[in-house]
C-alpha cells in the first residue's frame, strides 16, 4: 500500500482533531451552564447536584471538528437518590428529574429555550452547539457483612436505568492504553485516538448521511474491536480497521454496550446496515493505493474521494521536494592543501 501516512496525519491535524481554542470555548459553555442550573435549582428550592461531570466524545478527546459549527457536549448532573423527594414523599419519576432540570436551566437570554428530550435536557446557542445534560441518581448501598459502601448510577431516561458514563471514559481510555504503543498522559491520545477520529471523520463526511449513520459511541466502539496498532502507518491502520468492521457487519451488526449488559445498536440496526452498505461503496475508492505504480497524484485523489474533501490534492508530492531540496543544496567545498575550491 503506497505510504500516504504523512497526509493522512496531516488531514487528521488540519481537518479532523478539534484544537484547544475549540474544546475550551465548548467547555466554557458547559460550565457556564453548570452554574445555570445550580442557581435555577437553588431559586427553584430544588435538591441540590453532588456533582457534574463531561462525558462522551468530549471527556474521550474523539469530539471531530464540524465546519457547520454543529458540536455538542455532554455534560451530567449527579444527585443523591434520597434528594429526589417527589408528590406525599414519594420517588421522583425519571421524567421529573428531566423536568426539573429543564425549568431550573431557563434563561430569558435564550433565542431557543431548553427542551425536554427522551434521556437528557439540550440548551441551545446560537453558534450551533448544544449542551446536552443527562441527569442521574447516586444510588449507595453498604453491605450488611462487610460493611464495604459502593455507588450505581442510574439515568433519568424514559425510566430509570443503570447507566454510568464515567465508567464508558474509563473503558475508553483503558483501552487505548493497552492496545495503543503512543498513548501518553491519560490514555486520551496516540494512533488508536487518531484513528476513531478519522473513522467519524468519515461517518460524518456527506451531509446527507445524517441521521441515517451509526452513533459516534457504536463506531468507537467497533474501531476498539477491531484495532490493530500498525507503527507509523495512520494510513494502514484506519483502513484495515474499516475492512474488519466491514467484514464483521455482515455476520453481526449488533454493538453491544462496553460496560452494561445492553446494546449501543441492536441486531438488525439500520444505522450500522447504512454504515456497512457506505464502507462497502467507499473502501474501494482506495484500491488504487495497493498498485505498485501508484502515484501520488492519484493516493491523493484517491483519499479525496473517500473522504469527501479537496484537502489531499493540494498536498505536495514529498519526492518532489526532495528533489528539489537536493538540486539546491550548495556544491560540497573539497579541501586541499590548505585550499579551498568550490
Amino acid at each position: 500500500m503506497k505510504d500516504c501516512n504523512e497526509q493522512v496525519r496531516g488531514y487528521h491535524q488540519a481537518e479532523v482533531k478539534m484544537n484547544d481554542f475549540g474544546r475550551e470555548d465548548i467547555f466554557k459553555k458547559a460550565k457556564a451552564n453548570r452554574t445555570r442550573l445550580r442557581n435555577g435549582l437553588a431559586r427553584d428550592d430544588r435538591p441540590t447536584p453532588v456533582g457534574s461531570r463531561t462525558q462522551g466524545s468530549y471527556a474521550m478527546r474523539t469530539m471531530i471538528h464540524d465546519p457547520a459549527g454543529d458540536y455538542d457536549i455532554d455534560d451530567g448532573v449527579y444527585f443523591k437518590k434520597e434528594d429526589l423527594v417527589g408528590e406525599r414523599d414519594g420517588e421522583m419519576s425519571a421524567l421529573a428529574v428531566r423536568q426539573m432540570v429543564c425549568a431550573a436551566l431557563q434563561d430569558d437570554r435564550f433565542t431557543e429555550v431548553p427542551e425536554v428530550l427522551k434521556n437528557c435536557v439540550r440548551v441551545y446557542y446560537q453558534q450551533g452547539y448544544h449542551v446536552d445534560v443527562p441527569a442521574y441518581r447516586r444510588v449507595r448501598t453498604t453491605d450488611p457483612l462487610t460493611g464495604i459502601t459502593s455507588d450505581k448510577y442510574e439515568l433519568a431516561g424514559a425510566y430509570w436505568k443503570a447507566s454510568d458514563a464515567l465508567s464508558v471514559t474509563k473503558w475508553f481510555r483503558d483501552q487505548n492504553k493497552a492496545l495503543c504503543s503512543d498513548a501518553t498522559g491519560n490514555g486520551n491520545n496516540g494512533q488508536f485516538v487518531r484513528v476513531v477520529r478519522l473513522v467519524k471523520a468519515f461517518a460524518r463526511s456527506r451531509p446527507h448521511w445524517n441521521g441515517k449513520m451509526a452513533s459516534g459511541f457504536a463506531l468507537t466502539k467497533l474501531v476498539a474491536e477491531h484495532y490493530r496498532e500498525d507503527t507509523g502507518r495512520d494510513d494502514q491502520a484506519l483502513r484495515e480497521v474499516l475492512r474488519a468492521i466491514r467484514d464483521r457487519l455482515e455476520y453481526n451488526d449488533g454493538v453491544r454496550h462496553p460496560t452494561l449488559d445492553e446494546n449501543i445498536a441492536d441486531p438488525g440496526s439500520a444505522r450500522t446496515a447504512f454504515l456497512r452498505s457506505k464502507l462497502v461503496d467507499k473502501l474501494p475508492c482506495l484500491d488504487v493505493l495497493d498498485d505498485p505504480d501508484c502515484t501520488h497524484d492519484q493516493a491523493m485523489r484517491a483519499w479525496d474521494k473517500f473522504f469527501k474533501s479537496e484537502w489531499f490534492r493540494i498536498q505536495p508530492d514529498p519526492a518532489d521536494e526532495e528533489d528539489l531540496e537536493n538540486k539546491t543544496k550548495a556544491p560540497a567545498v573539497i579541501k586541499s592543501g590548505g585550499q579551498g575550491y568550490a
